[in-house]
This record gives C-alpha cells, sequence and structure tokens, in this order.
C-alpha cells in the first residue's frame, strides 16, 4: 500500500497475544534506526503500519559468515537504553517486559517442568541454566546496563531496505528489557545446518564467540543466556511434545558448554525451527 505521502508501507495484524502487546512501543523508542519504521498503530486492534522493507530477502539469504557483522551492526543500533534523566517515567518503557523478571520466574517453573516431564535431560545442564537465572535475575543484574532488546533477532527478521539491498532493518521485534547478550540465542539455533560439517559444535562456540563481538557484548554472558534460554525451550518444546525441536535446543545448550548430551542427533539430523 502507499501511505499518504507516497512512501511504500505495509499493514500488520497480529493474532492477540502477550508478545505482541510492546511491540509497537518499542518500534516506536526506536523509531527507525536499526528497526523498521512504525508509521502508525491502533494498540487495541493489534494493527501496524510499517514502512515497507523487501519481503522477498532476508538475512537468511546471505552466507552464514556474512550475517555476522550485519547482526552485530544492527545490535548497536538497537541496544538503546532508558533516558537517564527521566529514568521510567515514558510509558513505552514501562511496557517492555523484563529480562531479570523472566529469569527469576523461570528460576521456580524450569524446576517444576524439568520434574514434571520425568527429568528428560541431565540434571547439571537444568542447573547450570538455574545458575544463570539467579546470577543475572533480579538481584545479580546489571542494572545500569539494562538495554532494549529484540529477542527474537534472527535472520528471517531482518530484511533489506527497498533499494538499499545491502542495508538491513530488523522486524517483528519480541521486545524485553535487560542484558544485551539475551538477543544473541536465535542467531544459534537457527540455521545450524550451515554449520561447519567438520566439527559443528566448535563452529557454534565460535559463532556465539564472533556474534557478541561483532555487537560489542560479553561472550560468556551470550553463551550463558542462550544456554538458559534454550532449556526454557526444551522444556516447551517437550510439554508439547515436540521431541526433534527439544533434541535441537539440548544440541545448543550442551555443546554450548562442551559437555553435548548423549542421545542426540547429530547436528546434520537436527530439525529447522
Amino acid at each position: 500500500m502507499i501511505c499518504g505521502d507516497g512512501a511504500p508501507g505495509v499493514l500488520k495484524i497480529t493474532a492477540p497475544h502477550d508478545e505482541a502487546l510492546p511491540e509497537p512501543d518499542a518500534l516506536s523508542l526506536w523509531d527507525g534506526n536499526g528497526a523498521v519504521e512504525l508509521l502508525m498503530s491502533s494498540r487495541d486492534d493489534l494493527v501496524l503500519l510499517l514502512e515497507r522493507l523487501d519481503g522477498d530477502s532476508s538475512l537468511n539469504m546471505l552466507p552464514l559468515a556474512d550475517t555476522t557483522e550485519v547482526w552485530g551492526g544492527l545490535m548497536h543500533e538497537l541496544s538503546i537504553a532508558p533516558p537517564t534523566e527521566t529514568g521510567f517515567a515514558d510509558p513505552r518503557w514501562l511496557a517492555i517486559p523484563s529480562v531479570a523478571e523472566q529469569a527469576e520466574q523461570w528460576t521456580d517453573t524450569l524446576p517444576l517442568e524439568w520434574e514434571a516431564l520425568g527429568r528428560p535431560f541431565d540434571r547439571w545442564l537444568l542447573e547450570y541454566a538455574l545458575e544463570v537465572c539467579q546470577v543475572h535475575g533480579a538481584v545479580g543484574r546489571r542494572r545500569d546496563n539494562d538495554v532494549l532488546v529484540h529477542s527474537d533477532l534472527h535472520y528471517l527478521n531482518m530484511l533489506p531496505v527497498l533499494e538499499r539491498p545491502r542495508q538491513f532493518l530488523a522486524i517483528d521485534p519480541k521486545p524485553v528489557l535487560g542484558d544485551a547478550e539475551f538477543a544473541v540465542a536465535p542467531m544459534l539455533w537457527n540455521r545450524i545446518s550451515d554449520l561447519s560439517p567438520i566439527d559443528p559444535a566448535a563452529h557454534l562456540r565460535d559463532r556465539c564467540t564472533d556474534l557478541a563481538l561483532a555487537a560489542g557484548l560479553d561472550p560468556m554472558l551470550a553463551r550463558d543466556w542462550s544456554v538458559a534460554r534454550e532449556v526454557d525451550n526444551a522444556l516447551g518444546y517437550l510439554r508439547d511434545g515436540h521431541t526433534n525441536d527439544a533434541d535441537r535446543s539440548l544440541w545448543v545448550a550442551s555443546n554450548l558448554l562442551r559437555r553435548p548430551l548423549e542421545n542426540l542427533p547429530p547436528a546434520a539430523k537436527l530439525a529447522a525451527p
């Protein structure tokens, strides 16, 4: 569609779900810097009018090695902090869920789900994820470093700008406020088939480090949040009966820690997301 000023736009109509509620707030805060520009929104209807990007392409089209700097550059733009002079007076910031609060919730829910599902993987991996949540939850978190995080910044959620194919912008954010390192995980659980066939686990770990460094992040914290997120994903998949997806999450989490779990498929046979 064409907007009143002649610029091309696209209408996004979202099915109601909690993760969609803060999307217009995040897009408004980014204001077209690193993310698709929000032109108008109808919050009650979950309808957004966005600038039109090249929907026929994405970062998924680039060779894996060429995606690192693009992702890192977008992370630099997207990782904005709440203004210190106003704190959280801006209601847009108040609408963004907290990574620390999610971590606190996981300390309760992860062990309960693990037990309810019959202890489906080694206890040490669960305990590692719990330690990450405890250290970086409400008590241990680095609040001064909290930024707005696109928590679903994977290859298909970065599209080229029309007529500027070398410039990418993020779409479909699931915004949270917390450590920027929380954003690395989706880049690891996608495109596993593109990892080196010689040693995919080592390539996975290198990817985690390279992505973090490209965005100016802490590689160890990126690894730890990725492990915690994949443990949560694995339990969710198992709860819903998606064993193949759970295997992928457990493969990523355990290999990031150099302790691959037994009885998992090799990387080449893992299901794609």
